[in-house]
């Protein structure tokens, strides 16, 4: 962890699940947390834990909804004005939906877009060229396995998910040279609120029966995510047996997976 020493982290999603465990993760070593979410009760909640166990910590919130490109614009305003220079970006924010695409609510599959690529995007892109100047800096982006295959059911979300993963490849070839590591941390199932929030009313409840082998917990999921960033890895599965598995798929013929898949929407 000597390479978070006298960071200065922004946390996106980071009133619960893995967003708050990033920071819980890196506030032994930080200089700073911004810690950005909708809630910001939990925010400040999840502040004032931190700086009761880590004295000269500086946290700061910042409620904000990151769908909405211009409160994203005053987020990075913000910053400036209060002179808080990021040096690593955790771009951990992002939404789900469970359930066929055309019975699904508009409003629901454009704020995924909105946040899961375009919050995602748009901060970086704000952040880059300060990052940049710092001389050594980091991104991270949680995106998923879900990126790694198109799944029926969640078909936008794997689809945001599969930008992710792509982007932050590509990011970590344009900005290595330029000290700044770009990390892409894809996790499986993960035991948090995400799917409670994803499931629509009557939906599936236990979305970990099928795949309870793959589960990690989230302090795991963020413990590999950060190594991943120290070790300027540009992409990480956590957990040895989903990172098996998906390698493995990636090897099968598409025309295989895709009838697996079929299948597996039928039997829902």
């Amino acid at each position: 962890m000597k390479f978070f020493e006298g960071c200065t982290a922004l946390i996106t999603g980071s009133s619960s699940g893995l967003g708050a465990e990033f920071a819980r993760q890196l506030a032994p070593y930080a200089r700073g947390l911004v810690l950005v979410a909708r809630r910001r009760d939990r925010l400040d909640e999840l502040a004032g834990e931190l700086r009761a166990i880590h004295a000269g910590l500086d946290v700061r919130t910042y409620g904000a909804d990151l769908a909405d490109e211009g409160q994203r614009s005053s987020l990075v305003a913000w910053l400036k004005s209060e002179g808080i220079a990021v040096d690593f970006l955790i771009n951990n924010a992002g939404l789900g939906d469970h359930g066929e695409f055309q019975s699904g609510e508009w409003s629901r599959v454009k704020a995924m877009l909105d946040v899961n690529v375009g919050a995602l995007t748009h901060l970086t892109y704000l952040l880059a060229p300060s990052m940049l100047r710092s001389g050594r800096a980091a991104v991270l982006n949680v995106s998923s396995v879900a990126g790694f295959l198109p799944l029926p059911h969640m078909a936008v979300y794997s689809a945001t998910k599969a930008y992710v993963t792509s982007f932050s490849e590509a990011l970590a070839i344009e900005l290595r040279p330029r000290g700044i590591t770009v990390t892409a941390l894809c996790p499986g199932p993960v035991e948090t609120e995400f799917f409670g929030v994803a499931s629509r009313e009557g939906g599936e409840t236990d979305h970990f029966k099928t795949f309870r082998a793959f589960v990690v917990s989230p302090q795991d999921a963020v413990a590999a995510g950060l190594r991943a960033v120290s070790h300027d890895r540009p992409r990480v599965i956590p957990g040895p047996l989903l990172a098996a598995s998906v390698a493995v798929a990636l090897l099968i013929p598409f025309f295989l997976i895709r009838r697996l898949l079929a299948w597996k929407a039928d039997s829902i």
